[in-house]
Parts: structure tokens; C-alpha cells; sequence
């Protein structure tokens, strides 16, 4: 399975504080790569690095043979990857139907692309006319997604998706991760609940201190769960 994402050597600061010290890390085409690791690791600094929206002081991030380094994060869009960040980030004030067509104005996409990402998320097309900040907290997490997809990206970054949900939503967002996978889309997913990746995730990579201290599949995670207890602090 060919990498679609390289990450190579990547340190990022915020001010005059290294967060991520050598960073490297790959996603495979279709792949979902989960990032476990404690508060504060660089988990979301990295999806964060990927987009834009922290320079690399150095070191490289690739989408297949493109170098991304130093792009604007307002063009990391068009080159095929989405993001939802922790939190959601919608515009409350904004009906269902105008959030995605904000993400269908990111890349020029149209009605098809539309009626695509409400098939995924039927209930949507239920509140196409209510206001985002109405939605119950799994509806909302589904509209961040619907929205990032209107891209139709290839890689999607997902920071705590199933954060605050009730266990009916977690298993909806865990059926759209699988369903993408199936489409080709790779994923990388930043959880803290690692019930809510081993039914998910083909790949984990512990996070600690910026760096990437290990990758295994999740079947070895499964037979093998110390990783969990010495990288994360919980059994």
C-alpha cells in the first residue's frame, strides 16, 4: 500500500517552544491512522502542521510527491486535504445548508458533490434550514464533517470526533470513517478513547513529547495493550 501523506523530520514551535522535535509519520492510501498519546503531546499540533495553520520551523510534509511546507494554510485545502478541528468550529449563526455550501465554495464543487455528503449524514437533510448552533452535539460533529468533505478530499483530518458524544453518535462517526476508507480516503485521527479506535483504526502512532515514538497495527495493539498504558497512562 503506497504512502499518500510523508511527514519527514518536522519540528513546529509556538513562539519560542519546540512542540513537535523531528516528527515523522506516514498515512497509506485508505488508511486509518489513529494518534493516541497524553494531553499535550503534539497530537493536534501536528494535524494542525499538516494544514498550515503552524509553520515547520524545518523537516518536510508531502501529499504523495507535492511538498506542502511552506504553502499558505488557505491553499492546503485545495490540494485535497479537509480538516475538522476539536470543537467544530461552525458558524452557528448559519443554517445547516449555508455551512456546507461554504465548504463547497472551498474548491468550486456543486450539487453533486452536495447531495453526496447529505447522503452520508441523512439526518442533514432533515435541518437543512436550522441554525448549526440548534444541533445536538453529534449532529453538529456530522455537519463539521459533511462540511470538511464537500472538498472530496483525500486525506481527512479528524481531531477528537467523538468527543462529548453519546455512544449512538460515536458509532455513527465510526461507520462514516469506515465508509470513507472503502472510498479510498485516508484518515488520520486524533483520539484520547481507545475504545473508540480499535474498531476503526488500521494503524495506532503513540505521540509523546512532539515525537512519534511508535507505530503498530491495531491488531498488535489488541493482542498487546502495554503500548496504551506506558505512551497514554491508562489500561
Amino acid at each position: 500500500m503506497s504512502d499518500i501523506l510523508t511527514i519527514s523530520e518536522l519540528d513546529c514551535f509556538y513562539g519560542e517552544v519546540q512542540v513537535l522535535h523531528g516528527l515523522n509519520l506516514t498515512l497509506a492510501k485508505g488508511e486509518v491512522l489513529c494518534l493516541l498519546g497524553r494531553n499535550g503531546a503534539g497530537k493536534t499540533t501536528t494535524l494542525k502542521a499538516i494544514m498550515g495553520l503552524v509553520p515547520a520551523a524545518a523537516g518536510s510534509i508531502r501529499l504523495g510527491d507535492r511538498e506542502l511546507t511552506g504553502l499558505p494554510a488557505h491553499e492546503i485545502p485545495k490540494t485535497g486535504i479537509a480538516y475538522v478541528p476539536q470543537g467544530r468550529r461552525l458558524f452557528a449563526e448559519m443554517t445547516v445548508a449555508e455551512n456546507i455550501e461554504i465548504g463547497l465554495m472551498t474548491r468550486g464543487k456543486g450539487k453533486a458533490v452536495r447531495e453526496a455528503v447529505l447522503d452520508l449524514f441523512p439526518v442533514l437533510r432533515e435541518r437543512l434550514k436550522q441554525r448549526s448552533g440548534t444541533l445536538s452535539g453529534g449532529e453538529q460533529q456530522q455537519l463539521a464533517m459533511a462540511r470538511a468533505l464537500c472538498v472530496e478530499p483525500q486525506v481527512l483530518l479528524l481531531d477528537e470526533p467523538t468527543e462529548g458524544l453519546m455512544p449512538s453518535m460515536i458509532q455513527k462517526i465510526r461507520e462514516t470513517v469506515a465508509q470513507l476508507r472503502g472510498r479510498g480516503v485516508s484518515t488520520i485521527l486524533v483520539e484520547q478513547r481507545v475504545d473508540a479506535v480499535l474498531s476503526v483504526a488500521d494503524r495506532v502512532a503513540f505521540i509523546e513529547n512532539g515525537r512519534n515514538r511508535e507505530t503498530m497495527p491495531v491488531e498488535a495493539l489488541r493482542a498487546d495493550p502495554s503500548a496504551v498504558r506506558r505512551y497514554v497512562g491508562v489500561g
